[in-house]
């Protein structure tokens, strides 16, 4: 109720008259406010330094739904970053954000949306943040948020990397999204990502106008146990060396967790992915996570992820300007010692079931060969030499709305 006055108030002062969306509105107001502060060690020849953020879902949204008759309804929700720091000043619907349609058939809705990969694989995602200085993300999946395919359409950015093209927990922009009822547990999606490429045939050199994502997945959440099994491929995602080849990249990935006397919760993610570098060479790596949430008595918690990334594979042994997608968790070239993993730990303290504060420490560990893993929130890549360790702890505050 207090929340529907609130946007009674929200309303009428964007000039709607209150009395009118009081009778009508199911709008509610939600959100969730983070803060983290901790320092990190930049690596080799940087400084370490302290960081303030606002990772893991800081949020404001708005949603509603309005039913049309015979079982069906609409629906819409526009979900907002809240960056409390007053330093990330982007706008309105960034997060996920959609219109859509529901009723007996299941959920049919557009817009901006974590893909089906992402869901199924944070079934198993036990133990750690996916972003910020405890964030753990970046090493088994490159990265966890926001991202755009069409960012990689007429050559923007080196080697696919304005489109996150290592990014398999990625929030789509431009999504037709499709999810299935739940029939005991056990419920399918899939998304594609628009075009949104209207040029003509590319020029010489140029890259392809139309990146597209197709995720596809399937969950099962029972009781204690919960599994997802999910399929992304994204197609067209642009330049690699300067070449304007047809480049495609796709992964498969199956995640599970299990909670054992309702207070302990261990969950694990396996990801096989693929990147084409031309129409004949390939590059492939595998990552796994393991992890456990131990509510010890009451308020008190204990958590901690190890993540492991693989060396990379496949008959890509040029090494052409060392990597494909992002700086963080690109994919480098072939060969041994290629790899890397990271280890989280924190404590944690609920006032409430809305409030809570986190301390934690993470520890990152290139492989001989490597330096392109670091702490999510570093803002610069790894200098020389290769091998490198990098770790960092924090405070991270979380208030929910």
């Amino acid at each position: 109720m207090q929340k529907k006055l609130v946007a009674i108030a929200v309303a009428g002062a964007l000039g709607v008259p209150a009395l009118a969306l009081a009778q009508t509105s199911t709008v509610n107001i939600y959100g969730k406010i983070t803060y983290e502060y901790g320092r990190v060690d930049s690596g080799n020849g940087q400084r370490t330094t302290d960081y303030a953020d606002s990772p893991g879902g800081s949020e404001i949204g708005f949603r509603g739904e309005e039913k049309l008759g015979g079982g069906l309804s609409a629906w819409f929700q526009c979900n907002s970053s809240a960056d409390v720091r007053a330093m990330d000043q982007t706008g309105f619907c960034t997060r996920n954000s959609a219109v859509g349609f529901k009723g007996g058939f299941g959920n049919v809705f557009f817009g901006r949306w974590d893909t089906p990969m992402k869901r199924a694989m944070n079934v198993g995602t036990v133990g750690a943040e996916e972003t910020g200085i405890l964030g753990n993300s970046f090493l088994p999946f490159g990265g966890s948020g926001g991202a755009d395919a069409t960012a990689s359409g007429n050559g923007v950015g080196l080697n696919g990397e304005s489109a996150q093209r290592q990014r398999w927990k990625r929030r789509e922009a431009g999504l037709s999204y499709y999810e299935s009822p739940s029939f005991s547990g056990f419920q399918v999606m899939g998304a594609v990502s628009s075009g949104n490429g209207t040029d003509n045939t590319p020029a010489a050199g140029a890259a392809n106008a139309k990146p597209r994502v197709w995720s596809f997945a399937g969950t099962y959440s029972n009781g204690p146990l919960g599994i997802g099994a999910a399929y992304e491929r994204h197609n067209q995602f642009g330049v690699y060396n300067g070449a304007a080849t047809d480049l495609d990249d796709h992964a498969w990935g199956l995640s599970a967790a299990y909670t054992f006397g309702g207070n302990v919760k261990v969950g694990a993610t396996y990801l096989n992915a693929k990147y084409e570098t031309s129409d004949v060479t390939e590059r492939k790596r595998a990552s796994w996570t393991l992890g456990v949430d131990w509510n010890v008595s009451g308020p008190h918690s204990v958590m901690a992820q190890y993540a492991k990334m693989g060396d990379v594979k496949g008959n890509d042994t040029t090494g052409v300007n060392g990597r494909v997608g992002g700086s963080n968790g690109g994919v480098g070239a072939t060969g041994s010692g290629t790899g890397a993993d990271s280890f989280t730990i924190a404590y944690n303290y609920a006032f409430s079931k809305r409030t809570a504060i986190k301390l934690g420490y993470i520890r990152v560990s290139n492989d001989a060969n490597t330096r392109l893993f670091r702490i999510g929130n570093s803002s610069g890549a790894l200098l020389a030499p290769n091998g490198q360790n990098v770790d960092g702890y924090a405070m991270h505050i979380s208030h929910r709305f």
